[in-house]
């Protein structure tokens, strides 16, 4: 169960692009400020092993408590990843990261966030 740290750059005018890798079974991602870019897509690849899960959380309360967010299809569409794949954020969080709840020792998984804001 370790803390994995981001990698972050910029990768546009106003795009941000930040990488958490590799995930195993009890990782999270150190959180990261998520309010100053609006749009946001995650994408989640690797190997998830048998029975993983990732969710992506937000807080707002400076990462006391963690909530799942949703997808661009609103309320109850958790972003709880069982396979790879890629979807929209809803929710715009102080901070936000990838908590990996489930695996085993196979599990190796990267977590790409990108943001941006069209202003």
């Amino acid at each position: 169960m370790a803390v994995v740290n981001p990698t972050q750059r910029w990768a546009g005018k106003r795009v941000s692009k930040t990488s958490w890798t590799p995930l195993a079974n009890g990782d999270t991602g150190l959180p990261q400020t998520g309010a100053r870019l609006a749009d946001k897509t995650v994408q989640i690849l690797g190997t998830f092993g048998a029975g993983g899960s990732v969710n992506i959380e937000g807080s707002n309360d400076g990462g006391t408590t963690w909530a799942i967010l949703n997808d661009s299809r609103g309320e109850g569409n958790a972003l709880t990843f069982t396979s790879a794949d890629m979807r929209e954020v809803l929710e715009v969080p102080e901070m936000i990261r990838p908590n990996v709840t489930a695996g085993d020792g196979t599990t190796a998984l990267t977590v790409i966030l990108i943001e941006t804001t069209s202003a």
